[in-house]
């Protein structure tokens, strides 16, 4: 919700105000006085124009149309005698009108923001973004190939990206995979499509945030207007990358209204472990769950913190990095000292979340894919990873129920394989094995994402590993 930013006046009182302001224009106002001066006049209109920061627009009340025509001043096309010069004198009539405006003190607007969710700052003054500390993104995937296979294999021409292993729907968290590898592929044209299908499917929240699933088979497709906050920020992520690669301005402001709105409302910047991340805005909040708040650690995209400084400079997002690490360190159950997929943080040491299974499973397996990718932490926060992955032959990685420290299921699809190949990479600058260099077709969605990912991870932050 948008508070206003400009007053609105009695329309007496106003239409008085245009009319005195017209008269004196006419007087005093000749062709040739505009003309040397127009730039000035639109320097003026441009600085007295409020917008959002959060938006990156004007209000919507700022409608200056029907007071102009009661003045008899004229944008153009109206009058054609006065074409020229009556554009001039209403752009001048709109900069005095403006400017002339005292301004009065708001009463601000009730908003949705669950208790504990901090608001952002105000933006800087200077407008700059602060510096952010990762690598850019873009050309770094250098396989057109694997592309084009993950294109060919996931991504239609509408620009949907199909989870072929979960009944083909499609969900926030892939259309963000696919933004984002489309941007380190170099390929404008199919980052454009993700993003036009995410817009016209996923965005259909009364926010900024999107749904987080879509069902081909249903009707309507999104049944269920929660987020997946791991979605939110990887769409903000790669349309800052996307801006930063092609200059687009668009999508630096798409990228902002995401990460402002996902600051708002699902970061808990007060909380005592450090600001934690609701894996949605419904339903994981102390308010929701008598062992709320939950998380989920592989929601923490660590390298997307260290680059939406560029588009949301107001938030602390390396305080958010630190506590995710400490969350990191802290969450080692059982035997094998892994994280379960979610996890409780009422009390001041975390544990295992209430009514789920005790699984290090589909999730937790990103959280050392991230950790690698933002280069961030210490080589114990991956130790446990390493260790589970390390004596494990073949592309088999193990579901493990933390409870006892054994293997649960199998994942055996190759591109699962990469996940220990980066960690060992990370670790001790192992090489990068032949039989990973590129992905495998006729694998699933998720594996083969993780395999691209992995790929631009060591390529990133590990080129020593790919050398031979």
């Amino acid at each position: 919700m948008r508070s206003p930013l400009h007053p609105i006046r009695p329309a007496a009182q106003q239409a008085k105000r245009w009319h005195a302001t017209a008269s004196l224009l006419r007087l005093l106002v000749c062709r040739r006085f505009l003309l040397e001066n127009r730039k000035a006049l639109f320097r003026n209109l441009l600085r007295a124009v409020p917008v959002s920061a959060e938006t990156g627009t004007a209000p919507k009340s700022l409608m200056f149309r029907a007071p102009l025509r009661r003045t008899g001043i004229h944008f153009g096309g109206e009058r054609s005698g006065r074409s020229r010069c009556g554009r001039l004198v209403g752009i001048a009539l709109v900069a005095v009108g403006i400017t002339m405006q005292a301004p009065r003190a708001q009463q601000p607007e009730a908003t949705t923001v669950p208790p504990a969710t901090a608001l952002p700052s105000s933006p800087r003054q200077d407008g700059r973004a602060t510096a952010a500390a990762g690598p850019t993104l873009a050309g770094s995937l250098a396989d057109p190939a694997a592309w084009r296979l993950y294109r060919s294999q996931f991504v239609t021409e509408q620009g949907r990206i199909i989870d072929s292993a979960n009944d083909r729907i499609s969900h926030s968290e892939g259309q963000g995979y696919g933004m984002l590898l489309a941007v380190a592929a170099n390929d404008r044209a199919s980052f454009e499509r993700i993003w036009g299908w995410t817009r016209a499917n996923l965005m259909v929240r009364p926010d900024a945030l999107m749904a987080w699933r879509w069902a081909p088979d249903k009707r309507p497709a999104v049944a269920d207007l929660n987020n997946a906050s791991d979605g939110d920020i990887l769409v903000a992520w790669a349309l800052t990358e996307a801006a930063e690669a092609w200059g687009e301005p668009s999508y630096r402001t798409a990228a902002r209204r995401i990460a402002v709105e996902f600051g708002r409302k699902a970061i808990l910047f007060k909380d005592p472990h450090g600001p934690l991340i609701l894996p949605a805005v419904s339903g994981f909040s102390a308010q929701d769950r008598s062992d709320g708040p939950l998380v989920n650690l592989s929601y923490w995209v660590f390298p997307a913190f260290q680059r939406l400084p560029i588009v949301a400079p107001e938030y602390d997002w390396a305080a958010v990095i630190r506590s995710g690490l400490g969350l990191v360190r802290q969450a080692r159950f059982g035997p094998s000292s892994l994280p379960t997929e979610w996890i409780s943080a009422k009390a001041d040491v975390v544990r295992p979340a209430d009514g789920f299974p005790t699984l290090f499973s589909y999730n937790a397996i990103r959280v050392p894919l991230y950790l690698a990718w933002a280069a961030v932490g210490q080589p114990e926060d991956v130790a446990p990873f390493r260790r589970l992955w390390g004596g494990i032959e073949g592309e088999r990685l193990p579901i493990v129920d933390t409870s006892d420290g054994r293997p649960a299921e199998w994942l055996t699809e190759p591109g699962y394989g990469a996940l220990p190949a980066l960690v060992a990479c990370a670790v001790d600058n192992t090489p990068w094995p032949e039989s990973l260099e590129t992905v495998q077709p006729n694998q699933n969605y998720y594996p083969t994402t993780l395999h691209l990912l992995s790929l631009i991870t060591v390529r990133m932050r590990y080129p020593s590993c790919l050398k031979r």
